[in-house]
């Protein structure tokens, strides 16, 4: 069945195509597998609800039947503002609009919110910009610049709210313009397009620009939601859309309502934060955490963009997906909220998902894996950019800056063919990662570092699961010993200038490029010799080593401008004359990147790379192989171009030095 849905027609309909529905969610009551809605162009001021779900072979599909052309929002025009001082005007707004979820009574806080609970999940937006929200109307009418937000002059568009009664008030400085001659909205719905109950499946939606949101802070063991997102369910495709304007998430691939675990660390306070963490996987197994019931989705092309906590995220919901050929930006750049859950992409359980062949730039981070990156690869993506502007002091509760981070997850993890210009390039409190074909410009960081605490005089060491391969159902839990790590054929360039060579490879913002950090674990050979292999073992022996470091392999790697060589680097180039560089510039609208590394690479080359070459990663015992579990032969390079007998190290299989890349 064909169902019509036209916001301008005169009166509502039965969906067909001479009366269309004039909302999508009257579609979405009655759409069963196999149904398609052609959504017309206009406004759509409402969430979609889907009640059905398809099936494998008979999807149900939303399309906006012009890319773009339909729009489906959070948001309401609020018109009838009145002067109240100099630049700030005033509004009052019946509460009854907003129905049981006030954002302007709802704060942004929960599980791993670090900043002052002084944010609402509201805002003010003038002209499709989100205005930065104060804690006191002086502050409002000041419109002094945030010293934290990365972008200064946006950050002096302030808004104030209060409650009067019933009736939410809100302030905000306009400056020199006239509200009433501009288009000012503000959030009103919690989510865009998303089911209320688990379970509705094999949905597609494509081409909808989804903005504006009073969305919620989402932590990985309580319910995330986002602008749209699949709730717990299998097989969504998200494909072609525009996603932005979130108070906090755009896209949320995220985990399920627990009531029992669902903000248990702010709520009850008595259990540790990582020990609840486990407990929301294992919980999961019970409430269907399965291959066969949950995950397996796909976003691509789409971008998501200025959403103030991430622009993906997810957790243990996102399993088996893909996320391809997205463009991610300016995410976490109010700096107004604060925790351990902002990224571009930010995911918990990345098991057997692929992130490629995205743009992600201007983010607080670019990707954040977390706790279960086994079986992720991370390959083709252009990152810079994803830092703090220069001079910009850290925000209260805000995290690090950098371009991948992977956080005690036991692997194997796969970083391939990237691009990498951020200042920070990878930080791997973690351990079973293998690094290849990348071109890094910045440095390593939490390297041995960032995953026990000490507490009370003892170490608390930081267990987390690793899974069946290619499954989901928990193998073991274990604390990250670090190492594991195999770093073959990239090109490493000091691109960023050391202005503090004492910060050590521990700290997030270590600033030396290179694979110098490696040099504290063991190669091989000096590993496998403690276990006694051959002989009868002695079990309170080996105790020390089985909690010891693991073995690294470096190889093949091409260094410049003083980046640092590990002292297990085999058949490395090292470059100490002519200085290289590295360059991304816009040219006739197109990312073009400008390098001379290949002229002074001249005629290193190196062996090609295979899943053989790289091993298991020792925690799963699961090999670096694709999702299907065949194996990967690094003969493909960025652009998918062909690799030779033999190979350049870095992500191009040619030498060219100019070229665009995206």
């Amino acid at each position: 069945m064909l169902y019509y849905v036209n916001a301008a027609a005169s009166r509502d309909g039965n969906g067909s195509k001479d009366m269309p529905f004039r909302h999508i969610d009257d579609a979405a009551r009655v759409a069963v597998a196999g149904d398609e809605i052609l959504v017309a162009p206009g406004i759509y001021r409402e969430k979609v609800t889907p009640r059905h779900g398809g099936t494998e072979d008979a999807r149900i599909v939303y399309r906006s039947e012009q890319p773009l052309g339909a729009v489906i929002t959070g948001a309401e025009v609020l018109t009838g503002w009145k002067r109240f001082k100099g630049n700030v005007w005033v509004n009052r707004v019946d509460n009854g609009v907003f129905g049981d979820y006030n954002p302007y009574t709802t704060m942004v806080c929960g599980d791993w919110y670090f900043a002052p609970t002084v944010r609402h999940t509201g805002a003010v937006f003038l002209n499709d910009k989100m205005m930065y929200e104060t804690v006191t109307l002086e502050e409002c009418e000041a419109a002094e610049a945030d010293p934290c937000a990365f972008n200064q002059e946006e950050s002096t568009w302030k808004w104030y709210t209060e409650q009067d009664g019933n009736k939410t008030v809100l302030y905000a400085n306009f400056h020199e313009l006239d509200p009433n001659a501009q288009e000012v909205e503000i959030l009103v719905r919690r989510n865009c397009f998303m089911p209320d109950e688990n379970g509705i499946n094999y949905i597609t939606v494509s081409g909808f620009d989804i903005n504006k949101g009073a969305t919620t802070w989402a932590p990985p063991a309580a319910y995330q939601d986002g602008l749209i997102g699949p709730h717990w369910s299998k097989g969504w495709i998200i494909e072609d859309c525009a996603v932005w304007g979130s108070k906090c998430c755009g896209i949320s691939l995220g985990k399920y309502l627990d009531p029992e675990n669902d903000m248990y660390f702010y709520t009850k306070h008595v259990k540790s934060p990582t020990q609840m963490e486990r407990d929301a996987v294992c919980r999961g197994q019970y409430h269907g955490w399965l291959k066969e019931k949950v995950g397996s989705h796909i976003i691509r092309r789409c971008e998501v963009h200025h959403c103030e906590q991430t622009g993906i995220v997810g957790r243990m919901g996102g399993v088996f997906s893909t996320i391809e050929d997205c463009h991610i930006h300016h995410v976490c750049n109010s700096q107004q909220l604060g925790g351990a859950e902002t990224a571009g992409i930010k995911l918990h359980a990345a098991i057997d998902v692929t992130i490629r062949r995205n743009h992600i730039h201007n983010c607080i981070m670019g990707v954040w894996l977390d706790w279960e990156a086994q079986g992720a690869r991370i390959t083709r993506n252009l990152l810079h950019d994803n830092q703090r502007p220069d001079g910009m002091p850290q925000a209260k509760g805000a995290m690090f800056n950098n371009d991948v981070f992977i956080e005690v997850g036991h692997g194997p993890t796969l970083i391939d063919n990237n691009i990498m210009l951020s200042k920070a390039s990878v930080i791997l409190p973690s351990e079973g990662l293998a690094i290849v074909h990348n071109l890094i410009c910045g440095a390593f960081g939490l390297v041995n570092s960032g995953v026990d605490s000490i507490v009370n005089g003892q170490r608390e060491p930081r267990y987390t699961p690793y899974h069946i391969r290619h499954r989901t159902e928990v193998a073991g839990f274990m604390t990250i010993l670090h190492g594991d790590d195999r770093v073959y054929n990239n090109i490493f360039v000091q691109k960023w200038p050391v202005t503090d060579a004492e910060v050590p490879p521990a700290a997030p913002d270590h600033q030396i490029v290179g694979s110098a950090p490696f040099d504290i674990f063991p190669a091989y050979d000096e590993w496998i010799s403690n276990f006694m292999m051959g002989k009868e073992p002695n079990m309170g022996h080996l105790g020390q080593f089985h909690f010891g470091h693991l073995p690294v392999w470096v190889g093949g790697n091409a260094y410049f401008n003083g980046a640092s060589v590990s002292k297990h680097e085999k058949n490395g180039y090292i470059h100490s004359d002519a200085e290289a560089k590295v360059e991304l510039s816009m040219k006739d609208g197109k990312w073009t990147l400008q390098t001379n590394v290949y002229e002074l690479l001249k005629d290193f080359r190196d062996g090609i790379i295979t899943s053989d070459t790289l091993g298991c990663a020792f925690e799963p015992e699961e090999r670096f192989e694709n999702t299907d579990g065949t194996a990967i032969t690094f003969d493909r390079d960025y652009f998918d171009g062909h690799r030779g007998l033999d190979t350049l190290p870095g992500p191009f299989a040619d030498g060219c030095g100019e070229r665009v890349v995206w």
